[in-house]
């Protein structure tokens, strides 16, 4: 019988940055995020390994969510390069429309969509043969790469996937491939 691998994805919770429409860096949870954060607490984590990204904000989340879980590189946000911290508003328009619509485009100096994708799809991998069951919290972008993956859809539509704070989004591996549960 093939092993089914279940993946909880939780994106963090809301920050100042997310409000103002900055380019994230390492900001912590806001007011509001640390509320979010700590009414999502109780997630079905029985027998799960937990993993969370190497940002501030991402380590709250888990912490507030009460998960003792490993910082996994590998789940960091998309490097925006010389953007980060900025507002989006600041950011020349033309230089913004070619990463919106390029995915292979990191006019920031950063990490390309494709380059997202890629990571991500090397993480995933390693959760194949592991534990039947994960909870990993991480940032939109990472959860919205998974999801490109799982459904097999090209990675110009990365931008029409939104991931609300504290979203959870499970997907399966089983049969050789990742799907997508919807509650």
């Amino acid at each position: 019988m093939t092993q089914v691998v279940r993946l909880t994805l939780v994106s963090h919770a809301m920050t100042d940055a997310m409000v103002a429409v900055r380019f994230p860096a390492d900001e912590p949870l806001n007011d509001a995020g640390r509320r979010q954060a700590e009414g999502a607490a109780g997630l079905d984590i029985r027998d799960a390994g937990h993993l969370v990204g190497p940002e501030q904000r991402a380590r709250q989340t888990a912490r507030l969510l009460g998960l003792d879980a490993t910082t996994e590189p590998r789940l960091a946000d998309l490097d925006c390069g010389r953007w980060r911290g900025q507002a989006l508003a600041d950011v020349p328009a033309a230089e913004v429309e070619v990463w919106l619509t390029d995915p292979a485009a990191a006019p920031h100096g950063g990490e390309s969509i494709l380059d997202l994708v890629e990571r991500v799809s090397a993480w995933l991998e390693t959760l194949i043969d592991g534990s039947s069951r994960t909870v990993a919290v991480t940032n939109p972008a990472v959860i919205r790469a998974a999801i490109l993956l799982a459904l097999d859809i090209p990675p110009k539509s990365f931008w029409r996937i939104d991931i609300a704070p504290v979203a959870l989004t499970t997907l399966h591996h089983r049969n050789d491939c990742w799907t997508l549960r919807l509650p």
